[in-house]
């Protein structure tokens, strides 16, 4: 037990649906006051400050003044990842107890759902739209229990500068995606997309959340990657 991490402490603070629910809440990099969170989490005022000064005593949570006001957010980048490695591991255990049924999405505040880190690669609603199109246009294939990136993906890929053969292994894998039910591009492949798409200041990060903002000409760039020409009548 001495060569045990303590993490108990954290896990606690996060096993009580109503401190889930406020986080969960902030991690679209929003901050909101604890009447916001209370009406969210369907607590009474009294009861949010409760919980409220454990996550912030805890280090979960910030609190920034605003004129007087006092906004709760979420303290670091590495609590947004702990909790979205929470929601995969969720729909995962979920999969594997009942593989027949498939598991209702999590409900997440909409910039979290639209785009978003996963691991190192992209999430949400973009990236399981750029999944389908570049199966639908021959850009990646699945094989059985693996997917690979086909010979016409490779030369579209490296029109856009990204080079597979330097890349190490998994090269392409799929990741199922928590709010979409849906897969995107997971591994070497991802995580190069998603550079692509910071560097060409397509989609940016929001503070500490997971969430990324997407710029107008970054939706369309992304939205036209791998789309099949319109056909004409």
């Amino acid at each position: 037990m001495e060569q045990a991490p303590c993490i108990s402490r954290i896990a606690s603070l996060l096993a009580e649906p109503k401190r889930t629910a406020m986080v969960w809440a902030l991690m679209d990099g929003s901050a909101k006051s604890s009447e916001e969170l209370a009406r969210f989490a369907g607590l009474s005022p009294a009861s949010a400050n409760a919980h409220l000064a454990r996550l912030t005593g805890s280090g979960l949570l910030r609190v920034d003044a605003r004129r007087g006001k006092r906004l709760f957010r979420v303290a670091a980048a590495d609590v947004s990842a702990a909790i979205d490695a929470l929601a995969t591991t969720t729909m995962a255990s979920a999969t594997r107890t009942a593989p027949d049924i498939q598991p209702p999405a999590l409900l997440a505040p909409p910039l979290l759902r639209r785009a978003r880190v996963c691991h190192d690669h992209l999430g949400g609603e973009l990236a399981a739209g750029l999944y389908q199109r570049m199966t639908q246009a021959g850009w990646i294939q699945r094989y059985e229990q693996r997917t690979e990136v086909t010979v016409k993906g490779t030369r579209h890929l490296a029109e856009l500068g990204i080079f597979i053969q330097a890349f190490s292994s998994p090269l392409v894998c799929d990741c199922f995606d928590w709010s979409q039910q849906q897969p995107h591009v997971g591994g070497a492949l991802g995580a190069g997309l998603l550079r692509l798409f910071l560097q060409s200041n397509w989609v940016s990060a929001i503070d500490e959340s997971r969430a990324l903002s997407v710029s107008d000409a970054g939706l369309a760039h992304i939205n036209r990657l791998a789309a099949l020409p319109e056909r004409r009548s």
